[in-house]
């Protein structure tokens, strides 16, 4: 679990190494490309019309257990006038599932569809934990808000208590599985002074919003606001577009990753409250009055505000102010700022702080601002930081890691909104069970094997049991349903003399495209020869070879043995053992990773109350790629060696990465109960040192890490370069 105000360590760091470019070699097998959408014109969206079938294999009644849920059969209208709030909400709720008074759940997850129309709504929806709310990618619907609405927000994700003095269904540090997808949310009937919001989001990890419009009054008196958070320790969101509103985005979580987004006239485009550390990449602010206003200068924990902003990227016009602070930057932990790659038109102040006073003065034509920043810059190993107030060395940034326009490459959430039904196949048609029991592996091999390149997999939601190494190749295109979960299981990942893969994608030397979306990887313990992971595949094409959504979560979920019943806090028992290794970008590989949560989980997510657990897995993250890799909205935790190890690496973009230590350290020893290995390339350890690494880079080239956030242990000695 997240606690909330603790911060020991943030640092937005770029290694400045020179370049080492080598030729690519030849790949053995053939490549293979993603296939054409055939869908007619009109035609409904293929998540609406395939057969619904997913199975919640550890619900209390999997068989009567509905996961999908189409709110217009539930009765929701979508004509624009009748109230549709009740059905959706309906729709949400429907079975027994994880609202109020429930901690957080694995067993309860729901697809909530909404096909094209407009919505009209009354009261919030309230999105039940473990929900994906998802519109037809076609056309994405309209949430109308009445003119008469009460409540929070038009979705709630978090609903506040009436009388509870401030509680919540959910702790927001605990928040975990959401996702808003495909719509359009229009306050503007709602009266112009009036706090309409769009969506409150006090969520954590594993959460995303995407491909959402708001649309809000223009009226310089208005109330409206896109998003509101106040709280949580969070995930990604990215691809929506704020029009009008006091605030598109009002802002306050541990740290966020925010990629591709557009303000349009709104008073203030993004309003920071307060934060450990958030990354914005990709941001266009249009006809705005500020378009970045920050709440600086508290450091306590009762008075946190905004520890760090780096934004890279960005294309702000007609906008008087670029950033404001309510306090001068000082060298504290708070208020610090980097500026990378933004162009201004008409924006005459760049830098101010509230009253008057201007660090950085823009310009009424046009500007670009290379590299800029205000706060402490460290070097080398030392903890003692120099405050610094204007520009920065320009970080080197790998070409292959850009796109036509010099910005970091960036890749939407693959819907195949053009796909046609007859384009799609469900493994569960094609002999896979999901039901957490049944060995899984033969089927699920013969549908990747008979359909990566030609058809579209549909993993219906369940838990797939398997008990040997699972070959994605190239070609595969792969969606889940409310993150369906691959379960490794069986003596042949038990054993860490012996370590084995899990889930590999591509083979070595492949070349071709893989995506691979809403997917969970999991394993059941004992498990400590897993690894989870194994990323081979090479795309020539910018994002070819993703992930999107999908998470390796080790632990703390029914059906992994890793339950506080089997493994509570404070004891040390090796058959709680989830993984050898979390994820693995081997040496050829490509990999463009958004979203993605690699969890040794803390705590049970089944038994209620967020009671901790002590699981142990041997490293996260071991890149060795060449290149290009983008981690996008990325975190890696609880791992006992190292949360990211990149060695011999090159051209990786990192912007944010969050990482914790496993807190079950001292107790065990490091590096108890693995035994580092000279094979993965496992990092040395400091005299003394009693937590993991971290992150660690050694002999890599043109690695750019935009922002970093580690709590409860982390230093700048956990950088190493070589």
């Amino acid at each position: 679990m997240r606690t909330f105000g603790l911060l020991t360590f943030f640092a937005a760091v770029s290694s400045l190494i020179a370049p080492v470019l080598g030729s690519r070699q030849q790949r053995h097998r053939g490549s293979s490309t993603g296939i054409a959408g055939t869908a007619a014109p009109g035609a409904p969206y293929w998540l609406q019309s395939i057969k619904h079938q997913g199975i919640a294999a550890f619900n209390a009644n999997p068989s009567g257990y509905q996961v999908f849920r189409n709110v217009k059969d539930f009765g929701a209208v979508g004509d624009g006038v009748a109230d549709d709030t009740a059905a959706i909400n309906n729709a949400i709720s429907s079975g027994i599932r994880c609202g109020q008074g429930c901690d957080s759940s694995t067993t309860q997850p729901a697809v909530v569809y909404f096909p094209a129309g407009t919505y009209k709504v009354s009261s919030p929806i309230i999105a039940y934990y473990y929900t994906v709310l998802i519109g037809d990618a076609h056309t994405p619907p309209k949430l109308l808000a009445d003119p008469a609405f009460a409540g929070m927000a038009v979705i709630d994700a978090d609903p506040y208590i009436p009388g509870g003095g401030g509680a919540q269904w959910y702790v927001n540090q605990n928040n975990f599985f959401r996702s808003v997808r495909n719509f359009v949310i229009d306050l503007t009937r709602t009266p112009v002074a009036a706090t309409s919001t769009g969506i409150h989001w006090q969520v954590s990890q594993a959460t995303s919003i995407m491909n959402v419009v708001f649309e809000m009054s223009t009226d310089p008196n208005t109330g409206h606001q896109g998003i509101w958070m106040e709280n949580g320790s969070g995930g990604f969101m990215g691809d929506m577009v704020f029009n009008g509103g006091k605030f598109g985005m009002w802002v306050g979580n541990q740290q966020f990753t925010v990629r591709n987004v557009t303000m349009n006239n709104c008073n203030t485009a993004v309003f920071s409250m307060w934060n450990w550390g958030w990354t914005f990449q990709g941001v266009t602010v249009n006809n705005c009055q500020v378009a970045f206003d920050l709440m600086t200068g508290g450091l306590t924990p009762d008075n946190q505000t905004t520890g760090s902003i780096a934004l890279i990227d960005g294309y702000v016009s007609n906008t008087p102010i670029l950033v404001r602070s309510s306090v001068p930057s000082n060298g504290s932990l708070h208020g610090a700022l980097v500026l990378n790659n933004i162009h201004l038109k008409n924006v005459p102040t760049a830098v101010t702080v509230s009253g008057g006073t201007t660090v950085l003065v823009g310009s009424t034509g046009t500007m670009k601002i290379k590299s800029w920043g205000q706060g402490n810059v460290y070097t080398g190993t030392s903890s003692v930081g120099t405050f610094t107030q204007g520009d920065l060395a320009v970080p080197y940034k790998n070409h292959d890691l850009l796109d036509s326009a010099g910005r970091i490459f960036g890749r939407s959430h693959p819907q195949y909104e053009n796909f046609a039904l007859d384009q799609v196949v469900s493994v569960r048609d094609h002999g896979a069970k999901g039901d957490g029991k049944t060995d899984d592996t033969a089927a699920l091999q013969a549908v990747f094997d008979e359909f990566a390149g030609c058809k579209l997999i549909f993993v219906d939601h369940g838990t797939y049991l398997i008990t040997d190494t699972l070959r994605i190749p190239p070609g595969s295109q792969v969606v889940g349903e409310a993150w369906s979960v691959f379960l490794g299981a069986g003596r042949k990942f038990s054993d860490q003399a012996n370590p084995r893969v899990m889930v590999q994608v591509g083979e070595e030397n492949d070349i071709g495209i893989v995506e691979i979306s809403d997917i969970i990887f999991a394993t059941q313990a004992p498990a400590a020869g897993a690894i989870v992971v194994e990323w081979n595949i090479h795309s020539y094409t910018k994002g070819g070879a993703g992930m999107w959504d999908s998470h390796i979560r080790l632990g703390g979920a029914k059906g992994t043995n890793l339950l506080v019943s089997d493994c509570p806090s404070g004891t040390v028992n090796e058959a709680c053992s989830a993984a050898y290794l979390a994820l693995h970008l081997t040496k050829k590989s490509t990999a463009y990773l958004e979203g993605t949560w690699v969890w040794t989980a803390d705590h049970d997510l089944d038994s209620g109350g967020s009671l901790q657990i002590t699981a142990f897995s041997g490293r996260g993250i071991l890149s060795e790629s060449q290149g290009p890799v983008w981690m996008i909205g990325t975190g890696s935790e609880h791992h006992t060696l190292y949360q990211y190890n990149l060695i011999g690496a090159k051209g990786h973009y990192l912007g944010l990465i969050q990482t914790e230590t496993p807190y079950y350290q001292p107790v065990p020893a490091l590096p108890h109960p693995f035994t580092p290995s000279r094979r993965f390339r496992d990092p040395t350890y400091l005299q003394g040192q009693t937590s993991a690494w971290a992150v660690n880079i050694e002999q890599s080239h043109d690695i750019l890490i935009f922002g970093r956030v580690a709590s409860q242990v982390a230093r700048p000695a956990a950088y190493n370069r070589f």
